[in-house]
């Protein structure tokens, strides 16, 4: 692709650095930038530098946040011995369009990956379990992905708080086996939260 300007090059080449943006739609985005108003390009640049600059993660969930505790943590009306194991943040977004959960999430960063080089160390395990230790939550629903590494994470994470006796539950297989939660709609999603089964039982079907 030819550039008459080394400036909008540049910009097209970061700009298909993002995640699905090739070459051309990144140009189509430039190009499209240009003909708004320098204000509004300006705004962007401003929130976007702001995000990456000034956001926190939760102390409690790991959770995105503009503050020490996410508004999901510190809603008093949450039920926080409730306790839904998520890979990242974006399955947090999916479960919280359901609008079918109340309780309080664990962000873990990721999942247990070998291949990929991703062990317990490396993702938010250990603060998973310090939680459960302190007594105060009941129940942890496993809601990882349904692939071999998310089963991998949720047995690891089940043998650590095995000894603390409390119960374990997994969201229904209304999800595809194979399928990553952030896909999947928000009614199928809402209702595996809903019709959750204890975790042991989920073991038996593997």
């Amino acid at each position: 692709m030819e550039f008459s300007s080394k400036l909008l090059e540049n910009a097209v080449n970061e700009m298909s650095q993002l995640p699905g943006i090739g070459k051309r739609t990144a140009l189509r985005l430039v190009l499209h930038m240009l003909k708004q108003p320098k204000e509004q390009t300006q705004k962007l640049a401003t929130n976007l530098v702001k995000v990456r600059e000034e956001i926190n993660f939760c102390k409690n969930c790991h959770n995105i946040s503009d503050s020490e505790l996410c508004e999901i943590c510190s809603n008093p009306r949450r039920e926080k011995q409730i306790v839904c194991v998520v890979e990242d943040i974006r399955d947090v977004m999916a479960i919280e369009g359901t609008s079918q959960y109340r309780g309080h999430y664990h962000v873990l960063g990721g999942k247990i990956s070998p291949m990929d080089g991703v062990g317990p160390g490396d993702l938010t395990i250990p603060s998973l379990v310090e939680k459960v230790k302190e007594g105060v939550v009941t129940e942890l629903i496993f809601a990882l992905s349904s692939t071999m590494e998310g089963d991998t994470t949720n047995f690891y994470i089940y043998k650590q708080i095995e000894p603390y006796n409390i119960t374990t539950t997994t969201i229904a297989r209304g999800i595809a086996v194979g399928d990553e939660l952030e896909y999947a709609d928000e009614v199928t999603l809402g209702r595996s939260i809903l019709h959750r089964i204890p975790f042991e039982s989920s073991l038996k079907n593997t």
